[in-house]
């Protein structure tokens, strides 16, 4: 009898796994042809810390409310040690729910007594998880997350999740870190690749990351661009500008850039024909915030270049929701 049992159980940590790694590497719009993204920001969870209990909580409701094809945590998932626990505390809370995720780490990550490879290695062993890794590039998460067409046959939209790194290594710069030039060029050779398979055509794409552009600074300070949400402080940008947002210009596929990082901020801004946006501070009072928590979502449809976005926020209250482009194109008289 025990060892009948020790086989069913065997059997269905198997199908178990074998179904988290079917559903991790199969992104696709459903049948409507729709497919919603959550991103979850600053978590800056702290195991054992009760001040981190709301960030769970909206976690778990959130998941639950919008039931996401996909999530993306932009950075400073942890903010305390021990790194290991505090980190599977919170991926579980998606993985449980067998919905595929993805980690693109901030600056406060590693600082909690783990490398960010080392995060990278437990983020593996995590069911659903579709986080990955690009040998030879600076940084550690940056991978390339193709979303099917409803029907399996092409690549219909592709997400580019990118290391922001951490802080400026270069002598009289001070602040936060740009994405390197090797991290941008293997951004534009991939971006061609799908373009040359989609018959010239960009692929309609999205970028992920944890600290804001350059460009986000001058997009809300300009009076003419149209900006949806709060904006309670300054873009910690960092104070190079390593040509990013340029080459997604060249390229033609970036519909929406989503960050995080500062905690003040859930604006969405216009800006040259891309949306440059912030997800909602998720986080609990374990470091600076002033908004309530919540997360945004991301909803694509399948063939076109546009998206709604909005943000969740506790017992199910929506704010700031808006479609790209439609919603920030002035109109003529």
């Amino acid at each position: 009898m025990r060892a009948l049992l020790l086989c069913i159980s065997i059997l269905l940590e198997c199908m178990y796994w074998g179904d988290a790694k079917a559903q991790s590497n199969t992104l696709r719009f459903n049948a409507d042809k729709k497919f919603k993204i959550v991103q979850f920001t600053d978590v800056h969870y702290i195991y054992g810390n009760p001040k981190s209990d709301i960030s769970l909580e909206r976690i778990k409701e959130v998941v639950d409310a919008e039931k996401p094809d996909l999530v993306i945590f932009t950075g400073d998932v942890i903010y305390g040690k021990p790194a290991e626990k505090g980190l599977r505390t919170v991926l579980n809370l998606v993985s449980e729910r067998k919905v595929p995720f993805a980690v693109t780490f901030g600056n406060h990550d590693n600082e909690q007594g783990l490398t960010r490879t080392q995060l990278f290695e437990i983020i593996k062993t995590i069911p659903y998880n579709v986080t990955d890794t690009t040998p030879g590039i600076s940084g550690v998460t940056n991978f390339i997350l193709p979303v099917k067409s409803s029907d399996g046959r092409k690549d219909a939209a592709i997400l580019y999740c990118i290391d922001s790194h951490s802080y400026s290594s270069i002598d009289g710069v001070g602040g936060y870190d740009y994405i390197k030039f090797d991290q941008i060029d293997w951004y534009r050779m991939n971006s061609q690749k799908y373009t040359r398979q989609n018959g010239g055509n960009p692929v309609p794409s999205m970028a992920f990351f944890h600290i804001a552009l350059p460009e986000f600074n001058q997009a809300a300070s300009d009076e003419t661009a149209i900006l949806t949400g709060t904006r309670k402080e300054k873009a910690c940008a960092p104070q190079l500008n390593s040509g990013l947002f340029t080459s997604m210009k060249e390229m033609g596929d970036i519909m929406g850039v989503f960050v995080g990082h500062d905690h003040d901020d859930d604006y969405a801004v216009y800006w040259k024909g891309i949306l440059l946006a912030y997800g909602r501070y998720t986080g609990g009072n374990t470091v600076y915030n002033n908004l309530p928590n919540g997360a945004r979502v991301i909803e694509m449809t399948e063939g076109e270049r546009f998206f709604t976005t909005w943000i969740r926020l506790k017992e199910g209250e929506i704010v700031h929701k808006v479609t790209y482009p439609t919603d920030f194109i002035k109109k003529k008289d």
